[in-house]
């Protein structure tokens, strides 16, 4: 196989195409990151920054002459159209449930011809993900659990954070939702709904925000919920859980287990 027939010069828009190409040892092809990219911590000191989610710096994007622009979402939508009225080419992933991640991985693997040691990679977060949810999926009690991915107005979790709950062990609280590719479609209009619902486990995601707690503690009615009253409430960093790509299936699903396992280990106190 030819290597040079793959692409040699890659700008990642978002995060997860720059962690899952380091993990690959495919890293040398990257010339460009987002502004938002943590993981891995190098990337943002070995690689220009040329992009932040919606804006990128189109001038040195193209000065930096990319043969492939991979970004996510219909978010990005202008910025990719933008680089393709310049004769970019840009791969747009519009991927939402953990199956589509596990595909995504797979398919830029195959895009700069590592194809099997992607797939290889993708097996082994599902072996990890098995082992990590065990002992919680062995008990008959599921939390119900309320994720918060933005505070104003009250926004749910999106599909694969809703997966990845179910997946931990627990129950997603407003299922209804999980179709809703958009964030405006996951709007809770009434925050007393959350409250009817009474979840055991709250976790906030606060979307780049730090999560203030008390704000959340202070809202009309929500001292009643038992994961209020209980103490079962908890941040988990938004680039660990809403960055579709490794790090929600690795440290991101870790951290909802561990949760949901204080939550099991609290309840069997007498």
């Amino acid at each position: 196989m030819n290597r040079d027939f793959f692409p040699q010069r890659i700008i990642c828009l978002t995060e997860e195409p720059t962690e899952t190409l380091y993990l690959l040892g495919e890293q040398h092809r990257i010339v460009g990151v987002s502004a938002h990219t943590l993981r891995p911590p190098q990337a943002r000191k070995e690689k220009p920054v040329v992009t932040a989610f919606i804006k990128g710096n189109l001038q040195k994007i193209l000065s930096l002459k990319p043969d492939l622009i991979i970004g996510f979402s219909d978010i990005q939508a202008p910025l990719a159209a933008e680089l393709i009225q310049h004769g970019q080419n840009v791969w747009i992933s519009n991927h939402r449930s953990v199956d589509e991640i596990f595909s995504y991985i797979v398919m830029l693997g195959s895009l700069v011809g590592c194809g099997e040691k992607a797939l290889a990679l993708a097996e082994s977060f599902n072996t990890q993900m098995q082992v990590a949810s065990q002992e919680n999926l062995q008990h008959p009690l599921k939390p119900k659990i309320y994720f918060e991915e933005w505070f104003d107005p009250l926004i749910s979790g999106i599909r694969w954070v809703s997966e990845l709950i179910e997946r931990a062990g627990g129950q997603d609280i407003f299922p209804e939702f999980r179709e809703a590719a958009l964030a405006k479609q996951r709007i809770i209009a009434d925050p007393s709904e959350v409250v009817r619902r009474n979840p055991d486990i709250i976790i906030a995601s606060w979307c780049g925000k730090k999560f203030n707690k008390q704000v959340l503690l202070h809202r009309e009615g929500w001292s009643e919920i038992n994961a209020v009253k209980n103490g079962f409430v908890f941040e988990i960093k938004s680039e660990l859980i809403l960055q579709p790509g490794p790090a929600a299936l690795t440290d991101g699903f870790k951290a909802l287990c561990s949760i949901i396992r204080q939550w099991h280990d609290a309840a069997a106190i007498p």
